[in-house]
């Protein structure tokens, strides 16, 4: 299935509204859009999110579901949500990095949302997003999944990524210009037009959803060990975030939870999409032993510094995270510095354990992808 993107145009806009409006006394209409296709696996759990309000929250709160990037082009939903184009929206927070660079924070997460949002995490979180984007961060509804390198060429080891054109998103543009890579910006709805033609020779993605977008018929090879955490949240308007009533709050809250409580899905889901990938010819390409380590911590040394502090103020330094000691002690003032116990670099041992030295392993974040 090809999905080709519309340009956004002002008579898209006025078709998606610019404010949440009543319809009845009691009852608001949220607008809503989503940074990837409808109905594909990172779109599935917020499509549940908006059924399950519509079914709790009759005469009291609604969801408009406008759709993809054939409504708002994807790296424009952030900015939609900013100024109230729309008022909810699913997407990356790599995605509207370029509105506040702390945003590109949420791919380093390596705990359960759950537990981000017992921590005090999302409070660190809406400190931001409430104050730099306008948005209220709502839930993370997309977990458990890196990304990983999809190419049509074969390689052997990282190295011979120099030169490559690929696909990439602003979440790991400067982790792949690192490694040398011809980095090309496409839009998800144009990929499969882009490896048609030969624009790129690969594209950076979550293990699920090639076979939903038909790039499966153009992708060779999966690469290993997938890298950061390609994770998709609920975000929402601030302005329209405040004006909800405490019923509307308690029908949006209850939705949250539900549609948080779906991310245990991804586990099945990805072991499904590994077989159903190897069922159909794409082999995987695996950096062993120092090489798949070095591939996996230039990843992390190529974090922006923004996103850095700003993790670190979302995880209260008490949670599991891949991150080059010399950057965790680079805090902005003595207090924080003081704070900061420096986490000791990624130690991967043969069967593929990942370890830091402030909590245990986590298996559903990230080890699996140090196979």
């Amino acid at each position: 299935m090809r999905i080709h993107r519309r340009h956004f145009s002002i008579a898209a806009a006025a078709s998606v509204g610019s404010a949440a409006l009543p319809v009845r006394a009691q009852e608001l209409v949220l607008r809503a859009v989503s940074a990837f296709p409808e109905k594909t696996s990172q779109s599935i759990h917020f499509e549940k999110f908006i059924e399950r309000v519509n079914s709790t929250g009759k005469s009291v709160l609604r969801i408009n579901y406008v759709g993809g990037p054939r409504a708002i082009p994807s790296f424009e939903v952030g900015n939609a949500v900013m100024n109230g184009v729309v008022d909810i929206a699913n997407c990356h927070g790599g995605y509207y990095a370029s509105l506040f660079p702390e945003a590109d924070a949420l791919k380093l997460m390596q705990v359960t949302p759950q537990e981000l949002r017992r921590s005090g995490g999302f409070d660190a979180i809406n400190r931001i997003w409430n104050t730099k984007g306008n948005m209220q961060y709502l839930a993370m509804i997309y977990a458990y999944s890196p990304f990983h390198l999809f190419l049509n060429k074969k390689i052997s080891k990282p190295s011979e990524l120099a030169g490559m054109k690929i696909r990439i998103s602003p979440l790991y543009r400067d982790f792949l210009t690192a490694l040398g890579v011809q980095v090309v910006n496409v839009a998800p709805g144009e990929i499969y037009t882009a490896l048609e033609r030969g624009v790129v020779e690969g594209y950076g993605w979550p293990i699920y959803s090639i076979f939903d977008l038909g790039w499966h018929e153009k992708t060779k090879y999966r690469v290993e060990p997938g890298f950061y955490n390609a994770e998709t949240s609920i975000i929402m308007n601030l302005d329209t975030y405040k004006r909800l009533t405490p019923a509307q709050r308690a029908v949006l809250d209850a939705a949250l939870a539900y549609a948080e409580g779906l991310n245990e899905d991804y586990k099945a889901i990805n072991a499904r999409e590994e077989k159903k990938q190897a069922d159909a010819g794409i082999q995987v390409i695996r950096f062993e032993g120092a090489e798949g380590r070095e591939f996996i911590r230039r990843a992390y040394d190529k974090v922006g510094r923004a996103s850095l502090l700003a993790h670190r103020r979302m995880v209260r330094f008490c949670v599991a995270t891949w991150l080059p000691a010399n950057e965790i002690s680079r805090a902005p003032n003595p207090r924080e510095q003081r704070r900061a116990r420096p986490i000791r670099p990624l130690d991967v041992q043969d069967r593929g354990t990942a370890r830091c030295s402030c909590m245990r392993p986590r298996a559903a974040y990230g080890t699996r992808h140090l196979r």
